[in-house]
């Protein structure tokens, strides 16, 4: 349980396309808490380790607990970063394999190990672009988390499947609540209340 005084944070991360200010969302949810989108810069697991670790070793010096809010790519983030500093996390529609995304990437786009390492960096016809580097470093830094930790996931999540979620959380030792219906992105007002009890019945 969240013992709510002014020496506790609850910091949001915004996955792929969002907004730090997103974190006004969950506001009503700890009302006696300091609730911040962590505004981040990094687009890539390298940088972002950095800037993460940075940023959570500056909230240990301003409060006694921090509870995190992380949505797909910035829960991944999140963890390739570190945990130490958080307390209990909750995650929503988290990226927990990075190297199987990355294949099937490849596998839609008819790129081989071999033709993306000797090219180093390939630009699908879908838009999306492939780097070895990536896949390399993803092989390098198995992601797990160090907090007590929940997870939300959506049944149809077109992300991630649930083998690999279930597999995660046995991993980690993470609690893992499957949403029948719920998508990658929470954000119709039926899963944003499954969001929000999903929250509320864990705090």
């Amino acid at each position: 349980m969240i013992i709510h005084n002014d020496k506790n944070a609850v910091i949001y991360i915004h996955g792929m396309g969002g907004k730090a200010d997103e974190a006004e969302h969950y506001r009503p949810l700890f009302p006696d808490c300091d609730v911040i989108g962590f505004d981040y810069k990094s687009q890539n697991p390298g940088d972002a380790k950095e800037e993460f670790a940075a940023y959570f070793d500056s909230l240990q010096d301003r409060y006694e607990s921090v509870v995190l809010i992380a949505n797909s790519i910035g829960a991944y983030f999140a963890m390739n970063a570190g945990l130490t500093a958080v307390r209990k996390a909750f995650f929503i529609s988290p990226v927990v394999n990075m190297e199987k995304i990355i294949l099937d990437m490849m596998a839609r786009a008819n790129v081989t190990e071999d033709e993306l390492k000797s090219k180093s960096i390939i630009h699908t016809a879908s838009g999306e672009t492939l780097s070895w580097d990536y896949l390399a470093y993803m092989r390098e830094n198995l992601v797990k988390t160090d907090a007590s930790t929940e997870i939300l996931y959506g049944s149809n999540d077109s992300l991630t499947d649930y083998e690999t979620m279930r597999a995660f959380a046995d991993r980690t030792g993470a609690n893992l609540t499957v949403m029948e219906g719920g998508e990658h992105w929470f954000h119709t007002p039926e899963q944003m209340r499954f969001l929000d009890n999903w929250i509320k019945e864990r705090i």
